[in-house]
């Protein structure tokens, strides 16, 4: 098996993949890990069979040119939660500190006379407000949002969450003190900080504007570790400009948002850790490598969970569209080969599905292309 790596990886997949081709010159690849390489316009081989990213986001993946062969996209939820956690953390101090003014105004007192007399004189322009007691909404509940909304109970913050789609694990995991609301008004109308954790969609696509913005209390502080499309630019310039956001801060800077005041960009830092590089490189790897060897797949973003242990001789896993029938058609034409079905997994997501056999007999090749030219079956292999 050959694994093209299109950024650097963290050096804990070479382990991962240890016995295959892995480097960033294979040509020709059955499988490819990326972090932030953007892949729109790069060429799908017909003999690439997943992609993996080490990190959350799947923006730079052409997911749906992907779907449509049939190759899986992995991404890695929850690897880089924390660290992307300890920085939320971090800006909500600075949300309501003036650390950072502080800071800089700080290094302009060089090389001037009786700095601690300076310092003391002008440490008034830097007051600010303690985060004990204020209310956080969190709007998105996955394991980043959780992991956010548990700590910052933890630190005395009144807690409310907002995630029509929060799994059942999610939930689980949630402290029991944070408050869940269903209206996302309830958010903007009585949150002193808000902090945004929602995938980029057409329906969260600035999320953050005037209209909502409207609706929050005077001098929230609205944080973004999430994408930066979700917040209105202009709209945030000038809510803060007016004072009706005290402060802005996001992981996402674009040139709009650079040196203004009460604005403070951070240069895309969320997972800028040794420690999860590692924990994404791992995970990405160990669900490529099981995908490929054993079909089994989990935590993909255009194909549905599906996985078993191996048990048996031979196993076929066919992609294909979600459709009526399908199924007993395969089925109707492994049957007609005298071949029994030992273990089999079906599942779908939206308008694709995905299908585990394990066979008692390896099947002819005859066998696979008779499924291969069933309407609606995108993709078989056979394991």
């Amino acid at each position: 098996m050959k694994i093209l790596k299109l950024n650097t990886i963290s050096a804990v997949a070479d382990e991962v993949f240890k016995g295959y081709e892995y480097s960033d010159g294979v040509q020709d690849p059955d499988g490819i890990m990326l972090r932030s390489f953007a892949m729109h316009d790069y060429p799908l081989g017909d003999r690439l069979l997943a992609v993996a990213r080490a990190g959350a986001g799947v923006n730079n993946v052409p997911v749906q040119k992907c779907t449509e062969k049939g190759i899986v996209v992995f991404n890695t939820p929850g690897a880089n939660a924390n660290a992307v956690k300890e920085l939320v953390l971090c800006e909500l101090f600075l949300g309501g500190r003036k650390i950072v003014d502080g800071a800089n105004w700080a290094q302009t007192l060089k090389d001037k006379d009786d700095v601690a007399k300076l310092v003391e004189k002008g440490k008034s322009k830097f007051v600010g407000q303690e985060i004990l007691g204020k209310r956080l909404g969190v709007v998105g509940l996955g394991a980043i949002g959780a992991a956010v909304a548990n700590a910052a109970i933890e630190l005395g913050m009144n807690v409310v969450g907002y995630d029509p789609f929060i799994s059942v694990k999610s939930a689980w995991l949630i402290n029991h003190r944070v408050e869940f609301t269903a209206d996302l008004t309830e958010i903007f109308k009585t949150c002193d900080y808000i902090t945004l954790h929602v995938p980029l969609t057409p329906e969260t696509k600035e999320l953050i504007d005037k209209k909502t913005i409207a609706m929050c209390k005077d001098g929230v502080v609205i944080i973004n570790n999430a994408r930066g499309e979700l917040v209105a630019s202009e709209d945030v310039i000038e809510a803060v400009a007016a004072g009706k956001v005290s402060r802005y801060i996001t992981d996402f800077p674009d040139q709009s948002l650079l040196g203004k005041e009460n604005i403070i960009c951070v240069p895309h830092l969320g997972a800028s850790t040794p420690e999860a590089e590692d924990n994404c490189a791992y995970m990405a790897g160990k669900q490529l490598v099981d995908y490929l060897e054993n079909g089994n797949i989990s935590n993909s973003v255009n194909y549905p969970a599906v996985s078993m242990p191996r048990t048996s001789t031979s196993r076929v896993c066919v992609h294909h569209t979600n459709i009526k029938e399908i199924l007993s058609k395969i089925l109707a034409i492994v049957a007609s080969q005298g071949i029994n079905v030992a273990h089999m997994q079906d599942s779908s997501k939206g308008e694709y599905a995905y299908l585990i056999l394990d066979l008692d007999e390896k099947p002819a090749t005859s066998c696979l292309e008779l499924i291969k030219n069933i309407a609606g079956v995108i993709r078989v292999r056979m394991i």
